[in-house]
């Protein structure tokens, strides 16, 4: 008798895991090491101060007092951004039984969360990108990065599409350490890892890799005569940068935290928007370093 397979039969039940999988990248390395603040307005200012130069100061006996000559503060500012993301999702979507997730709203407002925080991230280091004050109609308003809150004689030229050398990390190290600074930070892409493990190595010098049964082969704090400096990948860093910095001169300033909305019902469907409004403060923009012009890869 002729053969009756599974390519024959029908209503075979279908097999799908009810695990859904998604490697997609979630830490904020920038965000999760700076602090946070409240504001009360889309515009936000503060202030930087510097001491006088130490000067020869040896004075007569019985000497007049004199007035010395002082100077302002600074007056820094930026701007928040608003950040969004908008679902659209049918009301049979949400009925329907499906594997992987009891209803597709809440599932798509997990993932928008993830991918708002991935949006800040990017905002604050993964562009160059200057304060905008926006409008109503055409121009949004946006926060200055990074690259625009370090001041000009901490910015490190690697010159045209450079390697990262450990002289440059020295160079903007030393830098950061004369104008006062105490960064604790190396922030770097992922490509870069592979060039700072090799920092020794480029040098002459012998690093100790241990008598193990393990191939160890990264630096994860770097100690340089200028302060130690832990070593920390961000896929979202600009990739012609490298950032030298003290978290605690940066902080996440908010004037609105992060709302889910649900917008008017305008048919058979749900539209719910996740929003919130935030900027960038560097508290002083002469306390840490950046290497730019870096070769991307």
């Amino acid at each position: 008798m002729a053969l009756f397979s599974t390519y024959d039969a029908v209503g075979i039940k279908e097999d799908i895991s009810d695990v859904i999988s998604d490697i997609s990248p979630t830490k904020t390395p920038f965000l999760s090491l700076i602090g946070n603040e409240k504001t009360s307005n889309r515009f936000f200012q503060w202030q930087e101060d510097t001491l006088a130069a130490p000067r020869d100061n040896a004075q007569l006996e019985g000497f007049d007092a004199s007035d010395a000559t002082l100077t302002p503060t600074t007056l820094r500012s930026n701007y928040t951004q608003i950040f969004e993301k908008t679902i659209k999702i049918s009301a049979t979507e949400d009925a329907v039984s499906q594997y992987g997730r009891a209803k597709e709203t809440a599932y798509q407002m997990v993932k928008a969360a993830k991918e708002l925080k991935r949006d800040v991230e990017r905002a604050y280091v993964g562009v160059d990108q200057a304060a905008v004050a926006g409008d109503e109609t055409t121009t949004a308003r946006r926060s200055a990065s990074v690259r625009q809150m370090i001041a000009a004689g901490l910015l490190e030229d690697a010159g045209t599409a450079a390697a990262l050398t450990e002289t440059m990390l020295l160079n903007a190290a030393q830098k950061a350490y004369n104008a006062g600074g105490e960064p604790t930070i190396f922030m770097i892409k992922p490509a870069d890892a592979t060039k700072v493990a090799a920092f020794a190595a480029a040098s002459g010098r012998q690093r100790d890799f241990r008598n193990e049964s393990k191939l160890v082969n990264v630096v994860d704090l770097y100690v340089s005569p200028f302060g130690e400096f832990k070593v920390v990948l961000n896929r979202w860093i600009k990739n012609d940068i490298a950032l030298l910095f003290d978290p605690d001169m940066w902080t996440n300033v908010t004037l609105r935290p992060w709302t889910r909305e649900t917008l008017a019902k305008t048919g058979d469907n749900t539209k719910m928007m996740m929003v919130g409004e935030m900027g960038l403060k560097h508290k002083n923009y002469s306390a840490d370093a950046l290497i730019y012009d870096l070769a991307t890869t």
